[in-house]
């Protein structure tokens, strides 16, 4: 299975970080990186992370000025891309098919190709104009997966939580890296 994960500049680098981690440890995945300039930034000021330490776990990086690499073409044959996390100004981009950098003309090209786009927006609040273009993507065929918590595995540390999202993310592929502790139902509950 070939996965492309862009890292756009909203806050949450980790959860792409997480994801790439994720997707080096089970068999037969290829991961394709693409890192947007401020997905750089936020990798440096938010993370213990170098950006080097990063792309070092995707088997191959793009540059996001590349329009001509290998991604940006329907003819690179991928199963799926993510985008965690994925700020305002890429969803934008992505709703308009507004190509000008490789992680968008990636994400315009998986859509067009009827292939699976999972965008993890990170903005709270959201205002009218932002829910707008959530609607957008999904009328487009994206899958759009914002990152919520679940409380009910009492999770004790951010990195549970950002597990129990990548984890849900993981499951839009059909793929199980065991972070995601599942629901069990309730069991001897008195009414």
């Amino acid at each position: 299975m070939r996965v492309i994960v862009g890292i756009s500049g909203a806050s949450g680098a980790i959860y792409g970080i997480r994801l790439l981690q994720a997707l080096h440890d089970i068999p037969d995945i290829e991961s394709h990186l693409i890192l947007s300039r401020y997905g750089r930034v936020n990798i440096e000021l938010e993370t213990d992370y170098s950006v080097a330490d990063v792309e070092a776990l995707a088997d191959v990086v793009h540059s996001d000025r590349n329009l001509a690499a290998s991604v940006s073409s329907g003819s690179f044959r991928c199963d799926a891309m993510i985008v965690a996390p994925c700020s305002m100004k890429t969803l934008s981009a992505i709703a308009h098919s507004h190509s000008d950098s490789l992680l968008v003309r990636a994400a315009d090209v998986t859509l067009k190709d009827c292939r699976k786009l999972i965008l993890v927006p990170r903005e709270s609040p959201m205002h009218l104009g932002h829910l707008r273009l959530l609607v957008q993507v999904a009328e487009m065929g994206a899958v759009v997966a914002p990152p919520v918590p679940a409380f009910y595995n009492r999770p004790t540390s951010i990195d549970a939580m950002v597990n129990h999202t990548v984890g849900r993310l993981l499951d839009l592929l059909g793929l199980d890296a065991g972070l995601v502790e599942r629901w069990a139902g309730l069991s001897d509950r008195k009414e």
